[in-house]
Protein backbone atom coordinates (compact mmCIF):
# COMPACT_ATOMS: atom_id res chain seq x y z
CA UNK A 1 0.00 0.00 0.00
CA UNK A 2 1.20 3.45 -0.69
CA UNK A 3 2.57 5.34 2.36
CA UNK A 4 0.55 8.83 3.60
CA UNK A 5 1.95 11.17 1.46
CA UNK A 6 0.47 9.54 -1.50
CA UNK A 7 -2.99 9.52 -0.17
CA UNK A 8 -2.71 13.01 0.37
CA UNK A 9 -1.49 14.40 -3.06
CA UNK A 10 -4.43 12.72 -4.06
CA UNK A 11 -6.50 14.37 -2.12
CA UNK A 12 -4.62 17.67 -3.03
CA UNK A 13 -5.83 17.50 -6.40
CA UNK A 14 -9.53 17.25 -5.63
CA UNK A 15 -10.81 20.60 -7.01
CA UNK A 16 -13.07 22.59 -3.86
CA UNK A 17 -15.49 24.97 -4.30
CA UNK A 18 -18.49 24.66 -6.51
CA UNK A 19 -20.74 22.19 -8.22
CA UNK A 20 -19.43 18.96 -9.46
CA UNK A 21 -21.45 16.73 -11.33
CA UNK A 22 -20.67 13.57 -13.36
CA UNK A 23 -22.17 11.26 -15.84
CA UNK A 24 -20.48 8.00 -15.79
CA UNK A 25 -22.06 5.55 -18.38
CA UNK A 26 -21.24 1.90 -19.20
CA UNK A 27 -19.98 1.14 -22.77
CA UNK A 28 -22.61 -1.98 -23.60
CA UNK A 29 -24.91 -0.78 -26.06
CA UNK A 30 -27.43 1.97 -26.86
CA UNK A 31 -28.34 5.10 -25.02
CA UNK A 32 -31.16 3.94 -23.36
CA UNK A 33 -34.17 6.89 -22.16
CA UNK A 34 -33.18 6.20 -18.56
CA UNK A 35 -29.65 6.78 -19.43
CA UNK A 36 -30.24 10.19 -21.57
CA UNK A 37 -32.39 11.66 -18.66
CA UNK A 38 -29.86 10.84 -16.18
CA UNK A 39 -27.63 12.66 -18.36
CA UNK A 40 -29.47 15.26 -18.92
CA UNK A 41 -30.41 15.82 -14.62
CA UNK A 42 -26.86 15.72 -14.41
CA UNK A 43 -25.92 18.27 -16.74
CA UNK A 44 -28.54 20.70 -15.84
CA UNK A 45 -27.91 20.72 -12.24
CA UNK A 46 -24.10 21.50 -13.24
CA UNK A 47 -25.51 24.23 -15.09
CA UNK A 48 -27.87 25.30 -13.49
CA UNK A 49 -25.67 25.75 -10.71
CA UNK A 50 -23.11 27.10 -12.71
CA UNK A 51 -20.49 23.94 -11.71
CA UNK A 52 -18.56 21.53 -13.86
CA UNK A 53 -20.16 18.51 -16.21
CA UNK A 54 -17.85 15.33 -16.07
CA UNK A 55 -18.09 12.62 -18.26
CA UNK A 56 -16.51 9.34 -17.12
CA UNK A 57 -16.61 5.94 -18.48
CA UNK A 58 -17.03 3.10 -16.52
CA UNK A 59 -16.15 -0.04 -18.27
CA UNK A 60 -14.73 -2.36 -15.16
CA UNK A 61 -17.68 -4.85 -16.15
CA UNK A 62 -15.32 -5.67 -19.42
CA UNK A 63 -17.66 -8.79 -19.56
CA UNK A 64 -20.78 -6.59 -21.10
CA UNK A 65 -18.61 -4.16 -22.94
CA UNK A 66 -19.63 -3.50 -26.53
CA UNK A 67 -17.22 -2.19 -29.06
CA UNK A 68 -18.36 0.85 -30.40
CA UNK A 69 -20.72 1.79 -27.71
CA UNK A 70 -18.08 5.08 -26.27
CA UNK A 71 -18.52 6.41 -29.43
CA UNK A 72 -22.51 6.15 -28.96
CA UNK A 73 -21.59 7.78 -25.91
CA UNK A 74 -19.92 10.57 -27.61
CA UNK A 75 -22.16 11.26 -30.47
CA UNK A 76 -25.60 11.05 -28.31
CA UNK A 77 -23.97 13.74 -25.76
CA UNK A 78 -22.79 16.09 -28.98
CA UNK A 79 -26.31 15.62 -30.85
CA UNK A 80 -27.63 16.82 -27.44
CA UNK A 81 -25.58 19.76 -26.52
CA UNK A 82 -24.75 18.19 -22.94
CA UNK A 83 -21.22 19.45 -23.37
CA UNK A 84 -18.75 18.29 -20.65
CA UNK A 85 -15.87 20.15 -19.06
CA UNK A 86 -13.99 17.18 -18.31
CA UNK A 87 -13.71 13.72 -19.87
CA UNK A 88 -11.38 11.09 -21.53
CA UNK A 89 -11.32 13.11 -24.65
CA UNK A 90 -10.38 16.38 -22.78
CA UNK A 91 -8.38 15.57 -19.81
CA UNK A 92 -8.89 17.79 -16.74
CA UNK A 93 -7.24 17.92 -13.19
CA UNK A 94 -8.58 14.33 -11.78
CA UNK A 95 -7.97 12.14 -14.55
CA UNK A 96 -7.59 9.50 -16.20
CA UNK A 97 -11.38 9.24 -16.93
CA UNK A 98 -11.88 5.56 -17.47
CA UNK A 99 -12.16 3.34 -15.00
CA UNK A 100 -9.72 0.34 -16.79
CA UNK A 101 -6.90 3.28 -16.73
CA UNK A 102 -7.42 3.93 -13.40
CA UNK A 103 -6.89 0.33 -11.77
CA UNK A 104 -4.21 0.53 -9.98
CA UNK A 105 -5.64 2.91 -8.12
CA UNK A 106 -8.37 1.03 -6.46
CA UNK A 107 -6.44 -1.81 -5.22
CA UNK A 108 -4.27 1.43 -2.71
CA UNK A 109 -7.81 2.39 -1.44
CA UNK A 110 -9.32 -0.90 -1.29
CA UNK A 111 -5.98 -2.17 0.95
CA UNK A 112 -6.31 1.10 3.16
CA UNK A 113 -9.94 0.31 3.97
CA UNK A 114 -8.34 -3.15 4.90
CA UNK A 115 -5.69 -0.94 7.36
CA UNK A 116 -8.49 0.62 8.88
CA UNK A 117 -10.57 -2.49 9.45
CA UNK A 118 -13.65 -1.95 6.91
CA UNK A 119 -12.32 -4.37 4.67
CA UNK A 120 -11.16 -7.41 4.02
CA UNK A 121 -9.45 -10.39 1.87
CA UNK A 122 -11.69 -13.32 1.14
CA UNK A 123 -10.09 -16.45 -0.16
CA UNK A 124 -12.97 -18.45 -0.40
CA UNK A 125 -13.52 -20.25 -3.98
CA UNK A 126 -17.59 -19.48 -3.96
CA UNK A 127 -16.31 -15.61 -4.50
CA UNK A 128 -15.71 -16.13 -7.90
CA UNK A 129 -19.55 -17.14 -8.99
CA UNK A 130 -20.81 -14.37 -6.35
CA UNK A 131 -18.87 -11.82 -8.42
CA UNK A 132 -20.47 -12.49 -11.72
CA UNK A 133 -23.93 -13.27 -10.55
CA UNK A 134 -24.37 -10.70 -7.65
CA UNK A 135 -25.73 -13.13 -5.15
CA UNK A 136 -24.56 -13.37 -1.73
CA UNK A 137 -26.23 -14.96 1.15
CA UNK A 138 -25.20 -12.54 3.98
CA UNK A 139 -23.57 -15.37 6.67
CA UNK A 140 -20.04 -15.89 8.69
CA UNK A 141 -17.46 -15.69 6.02
CA UNK A 142 -14.43 -17.76 7.39
CA UNK A 143 -12.33 -14.86 5.76
CA UNK A 144 -13.88 -12.56 8.08
CA UNK A 145 -12.60 -13.24 11.15
CA UNK A 146 -9.08 -14.24 9.61
CA UNK A 147 -6.36 -12.30 11.26
CA UNK A 148 -4.26 -9.63 9.57
CA UNK A 149 -1.10 -11.32 9.47
CA UNK A 150 -2.52 -14.46 8.51
CA UNK A 151 -4.36 -12.84 5.80
CA UNK A 152 -1.40 -10.69 4.56
CA UNK A 153 0.60 -14.11 4.35
CA UNK A 154 -2.16 -15.88 2.23
CA UNK A 155 -1.83 -12.96 -0.09
CA UNK A 156 1.75 -13.09 -0.08
CA UNK A 157 1.64 -16.46 -0.74
CA UNK A 158 0.01 -15.44 -4.44
CA UNK A 159 -3.31 -17.13 -2.79
CA UNK A 160 -5.97 -15.65 -4.85
CA UNK A 161 -8.60 -13.36 -3.29
CA UNK A 162 -11.68 -10.61 -3.80
CA UNK A 163 -11.87 -7.61 -1.27
CA UNK A 164 -15.12 -7.61 0.66
CA UNK A 165 -16.35 -4.77 2.78
CA UNK A 166 -16.59 -5.71 6.22
CA UNK A 167 -20.46 -4.49 7.01
CA UNK A 168 -20.92 -4.02 10.71
CA UNK A 169 -22.91 -6.99 12.11
CA UNK A 170 -25.23 -4.39 14.48
CA UNK A 171 -27.12 -1.21 14.47
CA UNK A 172 -28.30 0.62 11.21
CA UNK A 173 -26.80 3.09 8.76
CA UNK A 174 -28.60 6.00 7.67
CA UNK A 175 -28.54 8.03 4.58
CA UNK A 176 -29.77 11.45 2.73
CA UNK A 177 -31.60 11.63 -0.46
CA UNK A 178 -32.73 14.64 -2.03
CA UNK A 179 -35.50 13.27 -3.48
CA UNK A 180 -36.47 10.48 -0.60
CA UNK A 181 -35.11 12.33 2.59
CA UNK A 182 -33.61 9.72 5.15
CA UNK A 183 -33.62 6.38 4.37
CA UNK A 184 -32.32 4.06 7.50
CA UNK A 185 -31.55 0.23 6.91
CA UNK A 186 -30.46 -1.88 9.22
CA UNK A 187 -26.41 -3.31 8.96
CA UNK A 188 -27.87 -7.21 9.30
CA UNK A 189 -29.98 -6.82 6.03
CA UNK A 190 -26.60 -5.55 4.13
CA UNK A 191 -23.57 -8.04 2.45
CA UNK A 192 -20.11 -7.81 2.46
CA UNK A 193 -20.22 -6.93 -0.91
CA UNK A 194 -17.56 -7.33 -3.33
CA UNK A 195 -15.07 -4.17 -4.02
CA UNK A 196 -11.98 -5.59 -5.83
CA UNK A 197 -12.21 -8.76 -7.88
CA UNK A 198 -10.00 -11.68 -8.33
CA UNK A 199 -8.69 -9.69 -12.03
CA UNK A 200 -7.85 -6.43 -10.14
CA UNK A 201 -10.52 -4.64 -10.78
CA UNK A 202 -12.98 -3.13 -8.97
CA UNK A 203 -16.81 -3.60 -8.77
CA UNK A 204 -18.90 -0.64 -9.81
CA UNK A 205 -20.47 -0.14 -6.29
CA UNK A 206 -16.79 0.63 -4.92
CA UNK A 207 -15.12 2.13 -8.15
CA UNK A 208 -17.63 4.99 -8.29
CA UNK A 209 -17.22 5.62 -4.35
CA UNK A 210 -13.50 6.14 -5.07
CA UNK A 211 -14.00 7.59 -8.38
CA UNK A 212 -16.84 10.20 -7.13
CA UNK A 213 -14.51 11.00 -4.07
CA UNK A 214 -11.13 11.63 -5.87
CA UNK A 215 -13.24 13.64 -8.93
CA UNK A 216 -15.12 15.93 -6.22
CA UNK A 217 -18.55 15.15 -7.30
CA UNK A 218 -20.89 17.14 -5.31
CA UNK A 219 -24.43 15.75 -6.73
CA UNK A 220 -24.58 11.99 -7.57
CA UNK A 221 -27.53 11.21 -10.20
CA UNK A 222 -28.47 7.74 -10.12
CA UNK A 223 -31.72 5.62 -10.72
CA UNK A 224 -33.79 4.69 -7.86
CA UNK A 225 -32.80 1.17 -8.08
CA UNK A 226 -29.05 2.55 -6.19
CA UNK A 227 -31.15 3.36 -3.13
CA UNK A 228 -30.83 -0.50 -1.57
CA UNK A 229 -26.91 0.15 -2.37
CA UNK A 230 -26.25 3.41 -0.99
CA UNK A 231 -26.35 2.50 2.49
CA UNK A 232 -23.10 0.54 1.70
CA UNK A 233 -21.86 3.40 -0.21
CA UNK A 234 -22.33 5.89 3.02
CA UNK A 235 -20.22 3.24 5.26
CA UNK A 236 -17.68 3.48 2.14
CA UNK A 237 -17.19 6.99 2.70
CA UNK A 238 -17.46 6.65 6.54
CA UNK A 239 -14.57 4.20 6.52
CA UNK A 240 -12.51 6.60 4.46
CA UNK A 241 -13.34 9.65 6.13
CA UNK A 242 -14.57 11.27 3.18
CA UNK A 243 -17.93 14.01 2.96
CA UNK A 244 -20.16 11.86 1.62
CA UNK A 245 -22.11 13.85 -1.94
CA UNK A 246 -25.49 14.97 -2.24
CA UNK A 247 -27.87 11.66 -3.47
CA UNK A 248 -29.81 12.25 -6.21
CA UNK A 249 -32.02 9.00 -7.09
CA UNK A 250 -34.33 9.41 -9.83
CA UNK A 251 -37.38 7.26 -10.27
CA UNK A 252 -37.65 4.35 -12.82
CA UNK A 253 -39.16 5.14 -16.88
CA UNK A 254 -41.47 2.40 -17.36
CA UNK A 255 -43.37 1.32 -20.44
CA UNK A 256 -46.38 1.09 -18.37
CA UNK A 257 -47.76 0.47 -15.04
CA UNK A 258 -45.88 -2.42 -13.92
CA UNK A 259 -43.06 -2.73 -16.48
CA UNK A 260 -39.59 -0.89 -16.83
CA UNK A 261 -38.43 0.05 -19.99
CA UNK A 262 -36.47 -2.18 -21.35
CA UNK A 263 -34.25 -2.71 -25.35
CA UNK A 264 -35.12 -6.37 -24.79
CA UNK A 265 -39.01 -6.07 -24.86
CA UNK A 266 -38.49 -3.44 -27.58
CA UNK A 267 -38.37 0.13 -26.24
CA UNK A 268 -36.76 2.76 -28.06
CA UNK A 269 -33.39 3.72 -27.32
CA UNK A 270 -32.48 7.59 -27.95
CA UNK A 271 -30.84 6.44 -31.36
CA UNK A 272 -34.20 4.28 -32.21
CA UNK A 273 -36.05 7.45 -31.25
CA UNK A 274 -33.92 9.70 -34.14
CA UNK A 275 -33.72 6.80 -36.30
CA UNK A 276 -37.86 6.77 -36.21
CA UNK A 277 -38.13 10.78 -37.06
CA UNK A 278 -37.95 12.36 -33.71
CA UNK A 279 -36.29 15.50 -33.19
CA UNK A 280 -33.54 15.81 -30.48
CA UNK A 281 -35.25 19.05 -28.96
CA UNK A 282 -38.17 16.98 -28.82
CA UNK A 283 -37.00 14.40 -27.07
CA UNK A 284 -34.81 15.96 -24.60
CA UNK A 285 -37.65 18.55 -23.75
CA UNK A 286 -39.79 15.19 -23.37
CA UNK A 287 -37.05 13.11 -21.39
CA UNK A 288 -36.97 16.47 -18.77
CA UNK A 289 -40.53 16.46 -17.98
CA UNK A 290 -39.80 12.38 -17.41
CA UNK A 291 -40.14 12.23 -13.36
CA UNK A 292 -39.24 16.73 -13.25
CA UNK A 293 -42.15 18.83 -13.02
CA UNK A 294 -41.39 22.50 -13.40
CA UNK A 295 -42.98 25.79 -11.66
CA UNK A 296 -45.64 27.00 -13.42
CA UNK A 297 -47.64 25.77 -16.82
CA UNK A 298 -44.62 25.57 -19.02
CA UNK A 299 -43.85 22.78 -20.69
CA UNK A 300 -41.94 23.78 -23.57
CA UNK A 301 -38.35 24.39 -22.85
CA UNK A 302 -35.48 24.90 -24.78
CA UNK A 303 -32.18 23.82 -23.22
CA UNK A 304 -31.16 26.96 -22.27
CA UNK A 305 -34.31 27.55 -20.69
CA UNK A 306 -34.33 24.33 -19.20
CA UNK A 307 -31.00 25.37 -17.66
CA UNK A 308 -32.91 28.00 -15.71
CA UNK A 309 -35.65 26.13 -14.62
CA UNK A 310 -34.28 22.97 -13.73
CA UNK A 311 -34.26 22.39 -9.87
CA UNK A 312 -33.89 19.16 -7.98
CA UNK A 313 -37.20 20.05 -5.65
CA UNK A 314 -38.67 19.46 -8.93
CA UNK A 315 -38.03 15.74 -9.40
CA UNK A 316 -40.56 13.00 -8.52
CA UNK A 317 -40.53 10.02 -6.36
CA UNK A 318 -43.11 8.59 -8.51
CA UNK A 319 -41.82 6.11 -11.64
CA UNK A 320 -42.53 8.23 -14.70
CA UNK A 321 -44.57 6.53 -17.80
CA UNK A 322 -42.86 6.77 -21.02
CA UNK A 323 -46.12 8.01 -23.62
CA UNK A 324 -44.76 7.76 -27.26
CA UNK A 325 -47.89 9.39 -27.91
CA UNK A 326 -47.03 12.39 -25.97
CA UNK A 327 -43.80 12.63 -27.32
CA UNK A 328 -45.09 12.54 -30.56
CA UNK A 329 -47.48 15.61 -29.62
CA UNK A 330 -43.99 17.42 -28.54
CA UNK A 331 -42.50 16.46 -32.21
CA UNK A 332 -45.33 17.64 -34.10
CA UNK A 333 -45.05 20.79 -32.30
CA UNK A 334 -41.61 21.29 -32.50
CA UNK A 335 -41.91 20.60 -36.42
CA UNK A 336 -44.53 23.04 -36.84
CA UNK A 337 -42.36 25.74 -34.83
CA UNK A 338 -39.39 25.07 -37.28
CA UNK A 339 -38.72 27.96 -40.25
CA UNK A 340 -39.48 26.59 -43.35
CA UNK A 341 -35.92 26.54 -44.47
CA UNK A 342 -34.77 24.77 -41.39
CA UNK A 343 -37.84 21.99 -41.46
CA UNK A 344 -36.51 21.38 -45.38
CA UNK A 345 -33.13 20.98 -44.54
CA UNK A 346 -33.84 18.25 -42.37
CA UNK A 347 -37.07 16.85 -44.70
CA UNK A 348 -34.80 16.31 -47.46
CA UNK A 349 -33.14 13.17 -46.39
CA UNK A 350 -36.83 11.61 -45.79
CA UNK A 351 -38.18 13.54 -48.91
CA UNK A 352 -35.22 11.52 -50.70
CA UNK A 353 -35.76 8.22 -49.48
CA UNK A 354 -39.40 8.42 -51.90
CA UNK A 355 -38.40 10.87 -54.28
CA UNK A 356 -35.59 9.93 -56.49
CA UNK A 357 -36.30 12.01 -59.33
CA UNK A 358 -34.34 15.02 -58.88
CA UNK A 359 -36.30 17.52 -61.21
CA UNK A 360 -38.49 17.41 -57.84
CA UNK A 361 -37.77 20.70 -55.66
CA UNK A 362 -37.03 18.99 -52.13
CA UNK A 363 -37.70 22.48 -50.47
CA UNK A 364 -41.02 22.91 -51.97
CA UNK A 365 -42.15 19.34 -51.01
CA UNK A 366 -41.18 19.69 -47.19
CA UNK A 367 -43.52 22.74 -47.24
CA UNK A 368 -46.20 20.70 -48.22
CA UNK A 369 -45.17 18.22 -45.36
CA UNK A 370 -44.66 20.46 -42.13
CA UNK A 371 -48.08 21.36 -40.90
CA UNK A 372 -48.72 17.73 -41.60
CA UNK A 373 -45.52 15.89 -40.28
CA UNK A 374 -46.04 14.42 -36.27
CA UNK A 375 -42.53 11.93 -37.27
CA UNK A 376 -40.57 12.42 -40.34
CA UNK A 377 -40.08 9.08 -40.28
CA UNK A 378 -43.76 9.15 -41.97
CA UNK A 379 -42.71 11.15 -44.76
CA UNK A 380 -42.04 8.91 -47.50
CA UNK A 381 -44.89 7.02 -47.37
CA UNK A 382 -46.78 10.13 -47.98
CA UNK A 383 -44.48 11.02 -51.45
CA UNK A 384 -44.54 7.82 -53.11
CA UNK A 385 -46.99 9.08 -55.87
CA UNK A 386 -44.48 11.90 -57.29
CA UNK A 387 -41.97 9.13 -58.41
CA UNK A 388 -44.76 7.12 -60.23
CA UNK A 389 -48.44 7.59 -60.58
CA UNK A 390 -49.66 4.59 -58.59
CA UNK A 391 -52.63 2.48 -60.34
CA UNK A 392 -56.27 3.58 -58.56
CA UNK A 393 -59.57 2.84 -59.26
CA UNK A 394 -62.22 5.20 -60.33
CA UNK A 395 -63.60 5.23 -57.24
CA UNK A 396 -61.45 7.76 -55.89
CA UNK A 397 -63.05 10.15 -57.85
CA UNK A 398 -66.48 9.96 -55.81
CA UNK A 399 -66.21 12.03 -53.11
CA UNK A 400 -70.11 13.22 -51.11
CA UNK A 401 -68.55 16.62 -49.48
CA UNK A 402 -66.89 17.81 -53.02
CA UNK A 403 -70.40 16.38 -54.60
CA UNK A 404 -67.44 14.74 -57.16
CA UNK A 405 -68.88 11.49 -58.76
CA UNK A 406 -67.01 9.90 -62.08
CA UNK A 407 -68.98 11.15 -65.02
CA UNK A 408 -68.53 15.43 -63.36
CA UNK A 409 -64.67 14.19 -62.65
CA UNK A 410 -64.45 13.34 -66.28
CA UNK A 411 -66.06 16.06 -67.57
CA UNK A 412 -63.86 18.58 -64.87
CA UNK A 413 -60.80 16.69 -66.39
CA UNK A 414 -61.79 17.34 -69.86
CA UNK A 415 -62.34 20.61 -69.57
CA UNK A 416 -59.47 21.59 -67.44
CA UNK A 417 -56.49 19.66 -69.98
CA UNK A 418 -57.18 22.09 -72.51
CA UNK A 419 -56.78 25.39 -69.89
CA UNK A 420 -53.95 23.84 -67.98
CA UNK A 421 -52.39 23.71 -71.93
CA UNK A 422 -52.54 27.11 -72.24
CA UNK A 423 -51.66 28.83 -69.44
CA UNK A 424 -49.10 31.32 -69.97
CA UNK A 425 -47.36 30.25 -66.89
CA UNK A 426 -47.23 27.49 -64.36
CA UNK A 427 -47.37 28.79 -60.59
CA UNK A 428 -49.65 28.22 -57.77
CA UNK A 429 -51.95 31.35 -58.67
CA UNK A 430 -51.78 30.53 -62.27
CA UNK A 431 -52.90 27.12 -61.71
CA UNK A 432 -55.50 27.99 -59.26
CA UNK A 433 -57.57 30.81 -60.91
CA UNK A 434 -57.45 27.91 -63.91
CA UNK A 435 -59.25 25.65 -61.86
CA UNK A 436 -61.47 28.29 -59.80
CA UNK A 437 -62.10 30.15 -63.14
CA UNK A 438 -63.81 27.15 -64.46
CA UNK A 439 -65.58 26.05 -61.45
CA UNK A 440 -67.60 29.15 -61.62
CA UNK A 441 -67.97 29.08 -65.62
CA UNK A 442 -69.82 25.85 -64.54
CA UNK A 443 -71.78 26.98 -61.83
CA UNK A 444 -69.95 24.53 -59.35
CA UNK A 445 -67.99 24.65 -55.94
CA UNK A 446 -64.25 24.45 -56.38
CA UNK A 447 -64.02 21.56 -55.10
CA UNK A 448 -66.05 19.71 -57.75
CA UNK A 449 -62.72 20.73 -59.99
CA UNK A 450 -59.73 20.55 -57.53
CA UNK A 451 -61.00 17.11 -56.00
CA UNK A 452 -60.68 15.05 -59.72
CA UNK A 453 -57.56 17.13 -60.39
CA UNK A 454 -55.97 16.09 -57.39
CA UNK A 455 -56.71 12.67 -57.48
CA UNK A 456 -55.74 11.92 -61.02
CA UNK A 457 -52.74 14.19 -60.07
CA UNK A 458 -51.88 12.44 -57.36
CA UNK A 459 -53.63 8.60 -57.54
CA UNK A 460 -54.46 8.63 -53.60
CA UNK A 461 -57.16 10.20 -51.63
CA UNK A 462 -55.20 11.38 -48.69
CA UNK A 463 -52.13 13.94 -49.83
CA UNK A 464 -49.65 16.41 -48.46
CA UNK A 465 -50.95 19.52 -50.15
CA UNK A 466 -54.20 19.80 -52.34
CA UNK A 467 -54.24 19.91 -56.09
CA UNK A 468 -52.58 23.31 -56.70
CA UNK A 469 -49.40 22.47 -55.04
CA UNK A 470 -48.71 19.25 -56.68
CA UNK A 471 -49.49 19.91 -59.71
CA UNK A 472 -46.99 22.97 -59.49
CA UNK A 473 -44.21 20.70 -58.13
CA UNK A 474 -44.90 17.93 -60.95
CA UNK A 475 -44.70 20.45 -63.53
CA UNK A 476 -47.19 21.55 -66.67
CA UNK A 477 -45.68 17.84 -68.69
CA UNK A 478 -46.31 15.35 -65.79
CA UNK A 479 -49.44 16.93 -64.53
CA UNK A 480 -51.05 16.79 -68.02
CA UNK A 481 -49.99 13.23 -68.83
CA UNK A 482 -51.70 12.12 -65.11
CA UNK A 483 -54.90 13.73 -65.96
CA UNK A 484 -55.02 12.03 -69.47
CA UNK A 485 -54.71 9.16 -67.74
CA UNK A 486 -56.93 9.61 -65.00
CA UNK A 487 -59.41 10.77 -68.03
CA UNK A 488 -58.88 7.87 -69.68
CA UNK A 489 -59.97 5.16 -66.77
CA UNK A 490 -63.14 7.57 -66.79
CA UNK A 491 -63.44 7.13 -70.04
CA UNK A 492 -63.32 3.53 -70.19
Amino acid sequence: MKDKTWFDDMEARIPKGGVRTRFAPSPTGYMHVGNLRTALYTWLIARHYGGTFILRIEDTDQGRYVEGATDVIYRTLAECRLDHDEGPDLGGPVGPYVQTERRLLYKEYAELLIERGHAYRCFCEKTESEEESGQFERGDDPCRSLSREESDARAAAGEPYVIRQRIPHEGTTTFHCEIYGDITVENATLDDQVLLKRDGLPTYNFANVVDDHLMGITHVVRGSEYLSSAPKYNLLYEGFGWEIPKYVHCSPVMRDAHNKMSKRKGDPSYEDLIAQGYLTEAVLNYVALLGWSPRGEQEFFTLDELKEAFDIAGVSKSPAIFDIEKLRYFNSAYIRAMTPEAFAQIAELWIRRAVKNPAYDAAAIAALLQQRTEVLAEIPEKLDFFDELPDYGTELFVHKKSKSDEESSRAALEAILPIFEALPSWDDESILNAMVGLAEAQGAKNAKVMWPVRIAAAGKAVTPGGAVEICRILGRDETIRRLRIGLGKLSA
